[in-house]
Protein backbone atom coordinates (compact mmCIF):
# COMPACT_ATOMS: atom_id res chain seq x y z
CA UNK A 1 0.00 0.00 0.00
CA UNK A 2 1.00 3.37 -0.54
CA UNK A 3 -0.40 6.04 0.90
CA UNK A 4 0.36 10.01 0.82
CA UNK A 5 0.06 11.88 3.88
CA UNK A 6 -0.92 15.49 4.05
CA UNK A 7 -1.57 17.43 7.29
CA UNK A 8 -4.72 20.06 6.37
CA UNK A 9 -6.58 22.71 8.19
CA UNK A 10 -9.38 21.52 6.28
CA UNK A 11 -10.22 18.96 3.35
CA UNK A 12 -13.47 18.27 1.32
CA UNK A 13 -14.58 15.40 -1.16
CA UNK A 14 -17.12 15.91 -3.51
CA UNK A 15 -19.17 13.82 -5.59
CA UNK A 16 -21.41 14.68 -7.84
CA UNK A 17 -21.85 18.13 -6.25
CA UNK A 18 -22.17 16.86 -2.78
CA UNK A 19 -20.13 16.75 0.12
CA UNK A 20 -19.09 12.95 0.58
CA UNK A 21 -17.06 13.64 3.61
CA UNK A 22 -15.26 16.59 5.12
CA UNK A 23 -13.00 17.58 7.89
CA UNK A 24 -11.11 20.58 9.63
CA UNK A 25 -7.48 20.14 11.52
CA UNK A 26 -6.13 16.86 10.45
CA UNK A 27 -4.70 14.47 7.84
CA UNK A 28 -5.91 13.62 4.01
CA UNK A 29 -4.65 10.50 3.04
CA UNK A 30 -4.32 9.31 -0.46
CA UNK A 31 -4.75 5.67 -0.70
CA UNK A 32 -3.15 3.42 -3.52
CA UNK A 33 -3.70 -0.50 -2.91
CA UNK A 34 -1.66 -2.90 -4.57
CA UNK A 35 -2.50 -6.21 -5.69
CA UNK A 36 0.03 -8.07 -3.43
CA UNK A 37 -1.56 -6.05 -0.46
CA UNK A 38 -2.97 -7.93 2.46
CA UNK A 39 -4.23 -6.79 6.31
CA UNK A 40 -1.02 -6.82 7.74
CA UNK A 41 -0.43 -3.56 5.12
CA UNK A 42 -3.44 -1.83 6.44
CA UNK A 43 -2.89 -2.54 10.08
CA UNK A 44 0.48 -1.00 9.91
CA UNK A 45 0.19 1.81 8.21
CA UNK A 46 -3.02 2.59 10.13
CA UNK A 47 -1.03 2.60 13.29
CA UNK A 48 1.68 4.57 11.65
CA UNK A 49 -0.78 7.25 10.44
CA UNK A 50 -2.31 7.81 13.86
CA UNK A 51 0.33 8.05 15.56
CA UNK A 52 2.61 9.73 13.02
CA UNK A 53 3.91 13.23 14.90
CA UNK A 54 3.49 15.93 12.57
CA UNK A 55 0.97 18.49 14.13
CA UNK A 56 2.55 21.73 16.22
CA UNK A 57 3.45 21.41 20.18
CA UNK A 58 3.57 24.07 22.14
CA UNK A 59 7.12 25.29 20.82
CA UNK A 60 5.92 25.01 16.94
CA UNK A 61 8.03 21.76 16.25
CA UNK A 62 6.51 18.37 14.82
CA UNK A 63 5.72 17.01 18.03
CA UNK A 64 1.93 15.70 17.92
CA UNK A 65 0.03 12.90 16.06
CA UNK A 66 -3.55 13.46 14.75
CA UNK A 67 -4.63 11.82 17.80
CA UNK A 68 -2.59 14.25 20.13
CA UNK A 69 -4.72 16.85 18.83
CA UNK A 70 -8.11 14.99 17.84
CA UNK A 71 -7.71 15.83 14.31
CA UNK A 72 -9.84 13.95 11.48
CA UNK A 73 -8.85 12.00 9.08
CA UNK A 74 -10.39 12.08 5.12
CA UNK A 75 -9.14 8.97 3.32
CA UNK A 76 -9.49 8.91 -0.65
CA UNK A 77 -9.17 6.03 -2.59
CA UNK A 78 -6.34 6.75 -5.52
CA UNK A 79 -5.16 3.82 -7.89
CA UNK A 80 -3.08 6.24 -9.43
CA UNK A 81 -0.49 6.36 -6.97
CA UNK A 82 0.35 2.53 -8.21
CA UNK A 83 1.61 3.69 -11.59
CA UNK A 84 4.76 2.28 -13.14
CA UNK A 85 5.89 5.41 -15.18
CA UNK A 86 9.69 4.06 -15.50
CA UNK A 87 8.58 2.79 -19.42
CA UNK A 88 7.38 4.65 -22.27
CA UNK A 89 5.19 7.89 -21.19
CA UNK A 90 2.11 6.69 -20.75
CA UNK A 91 1.54 5.10 -17.29
CA UNK A 92 0.85 1.30 -16.06
CA UNK A 93 -1.26 0.96 -13.40
CA UNK A 94 -1.05 -3.30 -13.98
CA UNK A 95 0.21 -3.32 -10.01
CA UNK A 96 -3.07 -1.54 -8.63
CA UNK A 97 -5.52 -3.96 -7.26
CA UNK A 98 -8.60 -4.72 -9.01
CA UNK A 99 -12.05 -3.28 -7.85
CA UNK A 100 -12.66 -6.34 -6.29
CA UNK A 101 -9.35 -6.63 -4.11
CA UNK A 102 -9.07 -3.31 -3.51
CA UNK A 103 -12.49 -2.19 -2.03
CA UNK A 104 -12.46 -5.33 1.02
CA UNK A 105 -9.28 -3.65 1.54
CA UNK A 106 -9.96 0.20 1.63
CA UNK A 107 -12.74 -0.80 4.14
CA UNK A 108 -10.84 -2.54 6.41
CA UNK A 109 -8.18 0.46 6.40
CA UNK A 110 -10.59 2.41 7.51
CA UNK A 111 -11.87 0.84 9.89
CA UNK A 112 -8.73 0.20 11.58
CA UNK A 113 -8.31 4.06 11.62
CA UNK A 114 -11.54 4.48 12.74
CA UNK A 115 -10.30 2.12 15.69
CA UNK A 116 -8.33 5.62 17.11
CA UNK A 117 -12.17 7.04 17.61
CA UNK A 118 -10.86 9.65 15.79
CA UNK A 119 -13.71 11.24 13.35
CA UNK A 120 -12.97 9.31 9.48
CA UNK A 121 -14.16 10.27 6.46
CA UNK A 122 -13.93 9.20 2.71
CA UNK A 123 -14.95 9.88 -0.97
CA UNK A 124 -16.76 7.54 -2.87
CA UNK A 125 -14.29 4.33 -4.08
CA UNK A 126 -13.76 4.73 -8.30
CA UNK A 127 -16.23 7.50 -7.95
CA UNK A 128 -15.04 10.63 -10.01
CA UNK A 129 -13.94 12.66 -6.99
CA UNK A 130 -13.32 15.91 -6.60
CA UNK A 131 -10.86 16.81 -3.54
CA UNK A 132 -10.70 20.73 -1.92
CA UNK A 133 -7.66 20.58 0.62
CA UNK A 134 -6.12 23.66 2.55
CA UNK A 135 -2.40 22.14 3.16
CA UNK A 136 -1.15 22.94 6.15
CA UNK A 137 2.40 23.76 6.24
CA UNK A 138 2.91 22.39 4.01
CA UNK A 139 3.83 18.99 5.18
CA UNK A 140 2.90 16.00 2.65
CA UNK A 141 4.98 12.76 3.55
CA UNK A 142 4.82 9.38 1.34
CA UNK A 143 4.50 5.95 2.86
CA UNK A 144 4.48 2.89 1.46
CA UNK A 145 3.89 -0.71 3.86
CA UNK A 146 6.80 -2.35 2.21
CA UNK A 147 9.86 -1.31 0.85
Amino acid sequence: MRVVVQRVSQASVKVDGEIAGEIGTGLLLFVGIEETDVHKDAEWLAQKIINLRIFGDEDGKMNRSVLDINGGILCISQFTLIADYRKGNRPSFIRAARPETAIPLFEYFKTELTKSQLNVQSGIFGADMKVSLLNDGPVTITMDSRP
